[in-house]
């Protein structure tokens, strides 16, 4: 009888370890009440009760918190590094993508040209070499920081040959001219400060182009209401999820009070936040807390029966997640 060869240089496999609390917001699910989330690495490899996962992982060590366990906060825009707690990704714009301080999510190279002929003799060569000869950590997009028509034009080119992502300002470009110049789609994702008109709007939302919005927006409910997909910039030390309370806030002082709100709002930190980055889908996708994803997540001190509106009051970030690796812990 042949003995079974041992097998060689096999690694064996990391050690589970579950995280778990009194409530456990997916984000592409309901709500866990007493729930947990295992974890393998970087990876998510399962949801839900905790006491089903102890009995499916009986020797996974145990990480108790208290308060809510909730998919990574991501930030659609930041011009700086990041202080806001439970964030987890972000589009960062650069002027250099062999910055060392690249953090997960997508560095975005700036373009900065003021006509064709200062991108045709200086600009677009140095875009290209950056992004085809630097070592990246992580995903590149480029900045449409430009007036000129015809740079955008050709930006919008130049992404769909690389396959990267756009970041526009719409304070600089109208939808209408950004769609003229190919620019819109769900490659692309805008940053407004200004409100949108209705057509606008639907533009963006037929193009299937995420909304960054700042807590200031006045027409961040009318985005929502008509089924833009949302996502929120970093301006601040309390970040997305900062963002989100402030339209709460704004939304309130009107005297509105639509059904669901809240659930939008911090959906629009997390899932919107990925869709903005394109990284809401795959393996180790962010967002949302499900098998395959990336083990990204905040941990706050909030509780109570209602828990998106417990997260929009404000309570304090126990520690930040990334990748299955603490970040930050208060």
């Amino acid at each position: 009888m042949k003995r079974a060869r041992p097998m060689l240089g096999r690694r064996a496999p990391a050690p589970v370890v579950i995280h778990s609390a009194p409530l456990v917001l997916p984000m592409c699910a309901e709500p866990v009440r007493d729930g947990a989330v295992a974890t393998r690495d970087e990876r998510v490899i399962s949801v839900g009760l905790r006491a089903d996962l102890l009995t499916s992982h009986p020797a996974a060590e145990e990480v108790r918190w208290r308060g809510m366990i909730v998919a990574g906060l991501v930030d659609a825009c930041s011009a700086g590094p990041s202080a806001a707690p439970g964030v987890t990704a972000r589009a960062r714009v650069v002027s250099d993508l062999a910055d060392p301080g690249c953090f997960p999510g997508v560095s975005y190279i700036e373009v900065t040209s003021g006509s064709e002929q200062e991108w045709e003799d200086v600009e677009r060569d140095a875009v290209i070499t950056a992004i085809r000869e630097i070592d990246r950590p992580c995903a590149v997009g480029i900045a449409v920081h430009t007036r000129d028509s015809l740079v955008l034009e050709d930006v919008a080119v130049l992404a769909r040959t690389f396959g990267l992502r756009l970041l526009v300002d719409l304070d600089r470009h109208s939808p209408a001219t950004l769609d003229e110049a190919g620019v819109l789609g769900s490659l692309c994702h805008v940053v407004c400060a200004r409100p949108l008109d209705p057509g606008e709007r639907k533009l963006l939302r037929l193009r299937r182009t995420v909304v960054g919005l700042y807590p200031a927006a006045e027409d961040a409910l009318s985005l929502l209401e008509e089924g833009n997909v949302v996502a929120f910039c970093e301006t601040g030390p309390a970040g997305p999820l900062g963002s989100a309370a402030a339209v709460r806030r704004h939304v309130r002082e009107r005297g509105l009070r639509p059904r669901g709100l809240d659930r939008r709002l911090v959906e629009a930190a997390t899932l919107g936040g990925a869709r903005a980055l394109g990284m809401d889908r795959g393996k180790g996708r962010i967002g949302a807390l499900a098998p395959g994803a990336r083990a990204d997540f905040a941990v706050y001190d909030a509780r109570g029966r209602y828990p998106y509106s417990a997260l929009l009051a404000g309570p304090p970030c126990l520690a930040t997640v990334v990748g299955g690796t603490p970040a930050q812990t208060a």
